[in-house]
């Protein structure tokens, strides 16, 4: 079992940066990849960043350049460092651990309980 705890969320203006912080625990075999999903109002669920254990990173398209995935392995934790934040971003953001590497929710095992991420314009 692989248990999830985000911290870091809250209220931000347009242009502003956040830092998500996601303090995993449990088989490491479980978490080889770490990812960061996000949920709008009336949206579904979708995929903004992952990292492996090698280090290899991804991004959705509208995150490139703006959003950082990091993992510090001595704490169990991983990052996602938000920067010239839109009001398009709000949305309840979702760590999650998977054994292997795959934009499809199905796809991921572990997921935290979110904690949500507010944009004003």
């Amino acid at each position: 079992q692989v248990q999830l705890v985000e911290s870091g969320g809250g209220l931000v203006q347009a242009g502003g940066s956040l830092r998500l912080s996601c303090k995993a625990s449990g088989r490491t075999s479980s978490r080889s990849v770490m990812g960061w999903f996000r949920q709008a109002p009336g949206k579904e669920r979708e995929f903004v960043a992952a990292m492996r254990w090698s280090g290899t990173t991804y991004y959705v398209d509208s995150v490139k350049g703006r959003f950082t995935i990091s993992r510090d392995n001595t704490k169990n934790t991983v990052y996602l460092q938000m920067t010239s934040l839109k009001p398009e971003d709000t949305a309840v953001y979702y760590c999650a651990a998977a054994e292997s590497y795959s934009r499809s929710i199905s796809q991921w095992n572990y997921w935290g309980q979110g904690t949500q991420v507010t944009v004003s314009s």
